[in-house]
């Protein structure tokens, strides 16, 4: 069975104490996979949130990787060394406020499903890497045609 995979953008507003609502879609989701829980890391620019399930694949490969390679452990260090479970009450999530920080969260965020995880921006970076993503969508795509995309 197929599950559900995180779809769509949608803008959303961090109350006082760092809590995110989930939305419905989202939420859908992990209910299908069965999850009451989203682990969270730091990325470039922006949040990242997988299902557990989802994390733990990633654990799992990185746990496989040399010790002694250096670029394995910049990604351990920044991506891996970020990740923390946010439980889901009530709808929502309290972001971490180290992980808030370090992806430069204010109060308007922007939610964008990417299939397996869901990436968490701040509005104005959302904004701008958006007109990047468009401004070179046709030369990605067309890279992207040789996989069959």
């Amino acid at each position: 069975m197929r599950f559900p995979m995180f779809r769509g953008r949608s803008r959303h507003t961090l109350d006082d104490k760092g809590r995110l609502a989930i939305p419905a879609r989202f939420k859908e989701a992990l209910k299908q996979k069965e999850e009451d829980c989203l682990v969270v890391t730091n990325h470039i620019g922006c949040l990242w949130a997988f299902a557990k399930d989802d994390w733990r694949i990633i654990e799992e490969k990185a746990d496989s990787l040399s010790l002694m390679d250096s670029a394995v452990n910049t990604y351990r260090r920044y991506f891996i060394s970020g990740a923390q479970e946010c439980l889901i009450r009530q709808g929502r999530i309290l972001l971490p406020p180290d992980l808030k920080e370090i992806a430069g969260l204010k109060k308007e965020v922007v939610l964008v499903g990417e299939l397996k995880l869901f990436e968490i921006w701040d509005r104005e970076n959302w904004e701008q890497e958006f007109k990047r993503a468009m401004s070179s969508f046709q030369e990605a795509s067309q890279a992207l045609s040789g996989l069959g995309i």
